[in-house]
């Protein structure tokens, strides 16, 4: 054997270094999101990111398809300076962050690339749904359950709509769980609650129809992967019969979660960052959908039946005010994407609307941020109180008397005070607590102070409401629901008013969600959830969105498939 020269092996390493990438390792990097640290391993090599995992994160489930979305623009642009995802804000930005330090960690110089152009043709359906909140996604899987092909369109990069922002629950009358807990119901009490609540001008057969249909419905929801094990009471209830996850966690993210995995399992089309432009009408009947792709371009979905569960138009600031001025300069608890599109596109089709004038807000939003308190916070005992340092209303009344009460106050807001106890029962306050959002005092004396309201005012008001807690009656403002007395320390606080929450009013529809014109329904077109309304009248209490959408989904979704049939 020729002996291997010190040159040879020169030569042979030269040529192995020459041809062996520069980077060809995984950095691991992790940045903030909006629960916590999303931590990732991104794969580099020559220069180039070959792949990108997330390696833990606590984001809420409607994320993941927001993620995914960054992630495939990053590995296919090599650019981190991608777009946030609509509705998930600081969790693209926790992402986009986490990737970027391990690319900096890497050395790596990334050479940005342009995406790919994709021509979008048109194509044929049974059902389209505009809109993937709750209401869309429940008619997506009814529909396919029932033998229909089904496209789901979705303007943004994520599920849920504004759904993934639902917090105290979904009521329901004469279910399995009520049954289970002891709690007797009737769906007459519940549509007597709901009527009283809108001020008796719902659609009387609407309600009654979601009424009916409400045991079923937790049932297959529950079915469908949901936690609906939880009971609770919301504003205008007569009975525990708002249904909720294990704790009291939020109920919206829990049903979009069960939802989205189910309709993705049984092989609903799911078209996101995909925009609904207009509606294909023949005069006679609706024929399909013209989109707008995400690249921009406009195609055509021709179909035998179509649902509009495209929500309502709570963060459209100027369709707010043009059907109740009151409401100029009001925050919003919507989603970014709340913004009318259905109420817009139906008006050259000269479909029948209602309500319009009725938009709730809703009492326990932070007046710097936006964000909403759960109702459920007050259902578990929480007490509602002015810069004297006194209640001024029963907390559980309806969301329009609590809202007016607490404008009446001293710098038109207030303060939601609890104590641990409450705290303890319901894991949407940790979320708050975690956030920075709830003042802390280790005793009544130290809240009262780092609130900067009278010691001794507050002092006499949690002595006074622990004695009606007691003897199961409020003399001051007749609150039903007392279920605990706020004696554990530390003690919370935080500053609440009044935000544009629910808007009541939209399409006019009948009980088989058929849209209407002139009071006759349209051919193959349906809807439900926001986008409609007449269900809860002038007021709509809380829980009853969840039923709603749930309930009117199911019934649009089985209805459209069998009118393509």
């Amino acid at each position: 054997m020729k002996k291997i020269t010190k040159k040879y092996l020169g030569l042979l390493a030269c040529l192995f270094l020459s041809t062996s990438p520069v980077y060809a390792k995984d950095y691991i990097s992790s940045a903030k999101g909006y629960n916590g640290d999303i931590k990732v391993k991104v794969k580099i090599s020559n220069n180039e990111i070959k792949n990108i995992e997330i390696l833990e994160e606590k984001e809420s489930s409607f994320t993941k398809d927001g993620m995914e979305s960054i992630i495939s623009d990053i590995i296919e642009t090599q650019n981190t300076k991608v777009d946030n995802v609509a509705g998930a804000t600081s969790t693209s930005v926790g992402l986009k962050r986490a990737i970027d330090r391990a690319v900096k960690d890497s050395g790596a110089k990334l050479t940005p690339k342009q995406k790919k152009v994709i021509v979008y043709n048109d194509l044929e359906t049974d059902v389209v749904i505009i809109g993937g909140g709750g209401a869309g996604l429940t008619a997506s899987i009814a529909a396919k359950e029932n033998g229909s092909n089904v496209i789901l369109i979705e303007k943004a990069a994520i599920l849920g709509g504004n759904t993934n922002y639902a917090t105290g629950g979904l009521n329901a009358a004469e279910t399995s769980i009520q049954a289970s807990k002891g709690v007797k119901d009737s769906v007459d009490i519940f549509v007597e609650d709901t009527m009283k609540g809108g001020k008796n001008t719902n659609d009387k057969n609407l309600v009654i129809t979601m009424a009916k249909s409400s045991s079923e419905i937790v049932d297959w929801l529950m079915e469908k992967g949901a936690d609906l094990s939880n009971l609770g009471r919301m504003g205008g209830q007569s009975v525990d019969r708002t249904h909720r996850p294990t704790g009291g966690a939020p109920v919206g993210p829990n049903v979009i979660a069960a939802l989205s995995e189910s309709a993705k399992k049984i092989g609903v089309d799911i078209k996101l960052s995909t925009f609904a432009e207009s509606l294909i009408y023949d005069g006679q009947a609706i024929k399909g959908v013209v989109v707008k792709a995400p690249n921009g371009q406009k195609y055509t979905i021709n179909s035998k039946a179509v649902i509009i569960a495209s929500g309502g138009f709570g963060a459209n600031s100027e369709m707010v005010v043009e059907n109740v001025p009151s409401l100029k300069g009001f925050g919003t608890t919507n989603h970014k994407g709340a913004t009318g599109d259905g109420i817009s596109m139906i008006k050259s089709i000269n479909v029948d609307l209602v309500d319009m004038e009725q938009i709730q807000t809703h009492p326990t939003v932070i007046p710097s941020n936006s964000v909403m308190i759960t109702e459920a916070v007050r259902g578990n005992g929480a007490i509602l109180v002015n810069r004297d340092g006194k209640r001024f209303i029963n907390e559980l009344d309806t969301r329009d008397i609590v809202s007016e009460a607490e404008l009446a106050q001293k710098g038109g807001s207030a303060f939601l005070i609890f104590d641990e106890s409450v705290k303890e029962s319901l894991k949407a306050i940790d979320s708050y607590d975690k956030k920075g959002y709830l003042v802390k005092g280790s005793s009544i004396e130290e809240l009262a102070q780092n609130l900067n309201i009278p010691v001794n005012e507050l002092k006499k008001t949690f002595s006074k409401y622990n004695e009606s807690v007691k003897n199961n009656f409020d003399s001051d403002f007749k609150r039903q629901s007392l279920p605990t007395t706020l004696e554990k320390a530390p003690f919370y606080s935080v500053e609440v008013a009044p935000a544009v929450h629910h808007t009541m009013g939209g399409i006019k529809i009948n009980e088989k969600t058929e849209v209407l014109s002139n009071g006759k329904p349209i051919k193959g077109l349906f809807a439900a959830g926001e986008v409609t309304g007449g269900i809860h009248g002038s007021n709509r209490l809380g829980g009853n969105a969840m039923v709603d959408i749930a309930v009117f989904g199911k019934i649009a979704g089985t209805n459209a498939s069998n009118f393509s049939k």
